[in-house]
């Protein structure tokens, strides 16, 4: 179930189709030779915020990402939609895009499993 939530600085309705679950994440721009930088943050299903570093809206960046329940490393790709300055520091909004049908799966996986953890029974 979608989850409304108003943002009292903008008044902007933000939409979330998945929980968000803490996350630590290594990223770097897309087709650099550069090594990646570890970020914190939050994974949802489409995508997920980073919080500290330099991107820009609009970069196409690499993920690394390793979930408990997945065999190996995910590595995929997202784009930058949006970053925001401020206070607690600069976060940005990444959207995965060219998702495997394995990698969706994954990553849904996780999140049920964090769910069902948090759900009193």
């Amino acid at each position: 179930m979608a989850e409304n939530k108003i943002s009292p600085a903008s008044g902007a309705e933000e939409r979330r189709e998945s929980p968000r679950v803490p996350m630590r994440f290594l990223v770097r721009r897309a087709g650099s030779e550069a090594g990646f930088e570890a970020y914190e943050g939050d994974l949802s299903l489409g995508g997920c915020a980073l919080r500290g570093g330099a991107l820009e809206g609009g970069a196409q960046v690499e993920l690394r990402l390793l979930l408990p329940s997945a065999p190996d490393e995910l590595r995929v790709s997202g784009e930058v939609l949006q970053v925001t300055r401020g206070e607690p520091g600069v976060a940005a909004r990444v959207r995965f895009v060219n998702l495997s049908v394995e990698e969706e799966l994954a990553i849904a996986r996780h999140l049920d499993d964090l769910e069902l953890t948090r759900t009193p029974r």
